[in-house]
C-alpha cells in the first residue's frame, strides 16, 4: 500500500537515500529540509519523481502536512557544522522533536527519531549497548548535540508514555558513503579528499582511537526496517557497524587505494573526542534481523570513487 512519508532533514546525507529507497519501494516522499547541511545536489535526481515534494522549512516551527508516517532526520550531524550555531542545534534536536511529536499525535502515526551515538559521550564502556547511559559532558562544545539529542529521546519516551504515541528510536553510528559533504569535517570525507589532492592527512592524538563504519545502504535498510516492524518496538536501538578501525589504519588504507603521495601528522587530541565508538548490536540482529553487509574495503572505494568523480566534476 502507498503510503504518504514525511523525511524531515531529507536533502541530508542520510535523509536523501531514505527518501530514495522510499520512493523505490512505491511511497509518495515529502522532503522537508531548511538546507542548511542539506543539499539540493543530493535530491535533484529525485525531482523527476511525481510522488516526490520538497518544502523548505526549518522544523523549530511547526509544520502542517498530512502524512503517514514520520521519519525526524533533521539536524546537523557533523562537529563542524553543529557547532558553528549550537544554540540552533539544541532547538532543531529539541524544538524540532516538539514539533514532529506533535504532528505525529495530531495524525495519530508512527514517528521515528534518528538519534546518535552521541548519546553515550566519551563510551567508559565498550562496545556500547542500549542499556548504558553513557558519559556526556553538558557543558562541553559538543553539548548541543549530545544533549540535544538525549532530550529528543527523553521527549520521544515521554510522548510514548503519557500520550500512547507510536515510536521509534535508533541510534545511528558513524556511516558512510556517497553524498558525504567533502567540508563536514567527518573523518572518511576528510581522509578521502585529502588523499586525493595529496595533502597532509591530520590525525588528532596517536590514531589509536578507534571507530567503527556502517556503509549507507545498510544504515538504511536498518531504519526502514526500525520503521516497519511491529509497534512494541519502540528502541531505542542501535545501528552501526560493530566492525572497528583505528583512526590511523584508516588513514593508511584510504591512501593505499587512492594511490596518494599523502602524509600523516599528528596533532593533539580535540576535546571531548571519544576515544572509543562502537555499537552492540545484538538487538538489531535479533529484534530486526538486520547487521551490516557491506565490508569496509568494499564501501571505502564506492565513497572514494563519488568523491573522485565530484573532484573531476569540479
Amino acid at each position: 500500500m502507498k503510503k504518504r512519508i514525511l523525511v524531515t532533514g531529507g536533502a541530508g546525507f542520510i535523509g536523501s537515500h531514505l527518501c530514495k529507497n522510499l520512493l523505490k519501494s512505491g511511497n509518495e516522499v515529502i522532503c522537508v529540509d531548511n538546507f542548511f547541511t542539506g543539499s539540493k545536489q543530493n535530491i535533484i535526481p529525485l525531482l523527476g519523481n511525481s510522488y516526490f515534494e520538497v518544502i523548505r522549512h526549518d522544523i523549530t516551527f511547526p509544520l502542517y502536512v498530512e502524512v503517514d508516517e514520520i521519519y525526524n532526520l533533521a539536524c546537523p550531524a557533523s562537529p563542524v557544522y553543529y557547532s558553528l550555531d549550537p544554540i540552533q542545534t539544541t532547538k532543531t534536536s529539541v524544538i524540532g522533536a516538539i514539533n514532529m511529536l506533535g504532528l505525529a499525535k495530531r495524525l495519530k502515526i508512527k514517528i521515528l527519531q534518528a538519534s546518535t551515538s552521541e548519546v553515550y559521550g566519551d563510551p567508559e564502556i565498550h562496545p556500547q549497548s542500549e542499556n548504558y547511559r553513557g558519559s556526556v559532558n553538558p557543558t562541553g562544545p559538543r553539548a548541543c548535540y549530545d544533549e540535544g539529542k538525549r532530550c529528543a529521546e527523553t521527549l520521544f519516551f515521554d510522548y510514548y508514555r503519557q500520550l500512547k504515541l507510536k515510536i521509534k528510536v535508533v541510534r545511528i553510528f558513524n556511516t558512510y558513503g556517497p553524498r558525504l559533504r567533502p567540508d563536514d569535517g567527518r573523518v572518511i570525507s576528510n581522509f578521502i579528499i585529502k588523499a586525493l589532492e595529496n595533502k597532509v592527512i591530520s590525525i588528532y592524538g596517536d590514531g589509536s582511537q578507534t571507530r567503527s563504519f556502517c556503509y549507507i545502504d545498510d544504515m538504511i535498510e536498518g531504519i526502514i526496517r526500525m520503521m516497519d516492524s511491529s509497534d512494541d518496538i519502540t528502541g531505542p536501538i542501535n545501528l552501526g557497524n560493530d566492525n572497528e578501525i583505528s583512526i590511523l589504519s584508516l588513514a593508511e588504507k584510504i591512501i593505499q587505494f587512492t594511490n596518494s603521495k599523502s602524509k600523516v601528522n599528528f596533532k593533539p587530541l580535540t576535546e571531548d573526542d571519544p576515544k572509543q565508538r562502537c555499537p552492540k548490536i545484538d538487538i538489531a540482529k535479533g529484534v530486526l534481523e538486520w547487521e551490516p553487509v557491506t565490508d569496509l574495503n568494499t564501501g571505502l572505494k564506492k565513497t572514494i570513487e563519488f568523491f573522485s568523480n565530484l573532484k573531476n566534476e569540479g
